[in-house]
């Protein structure tokens, strides 16, 4: 059984950091991708950066790109289990939105930004960027 599961969200000063933590169970990463995106009310849902583990490229997209890093913790991996960060710096209050992460079949990494493409996500945590 596929599960995901987001956590680390919260208040945080414009300009600082936060990292976020996705725990995934249930699927080894040889054949799939997991990809944080976020969403705010009345837009959709954005793709934000992935990571294929099985060939060790990430993707970002531009409005995140040299701010947000995702990466795995390969020291808490097991075959069926995985833990991904998303670590962000320098947030604005743009930033604020409800952050998922979700597991994508290999196949279709290129078009890893398409959220209608994924069959499984994490029910999302809330991110707000405030003084």
């Amino acid at each position: 059984q596929v599960q995901l599961a987001e956590s680390g969200g919260g208040l945080v000063q414009p300009g600082g950091s936060l990292r976020l933590s996705c725990a995934a169970s249930g699927f080894t990463l040889d054949y799939y991708v997991i990809t944080w995106f976020r969403q705010v009310p009345g837009k959709e849902r954005e793709g934000l950066s992935c990571i294929s583990s099985s060939d060790g490229r990430t993707y970002y997209a531009d409005s995140v790109k040299g701010r947000f890093t995702i990466s795995r913790d390969t020291a808490k991996d097991t075959v069926y289990e995985h833990t991904v960060y998303l670590q962000m710096h320098s947030l604005k209050a743009d930033d604020s939105a409800v952050y998922y992460c979700a597991a994508l079949p290999l196949g279709r990494r290129t078009h890893w930004g398409i959220p209608a493409l994924y069959d499984y996500w994490g029910q999302g945590t809330q991110v707000t960027v405030s003084s």
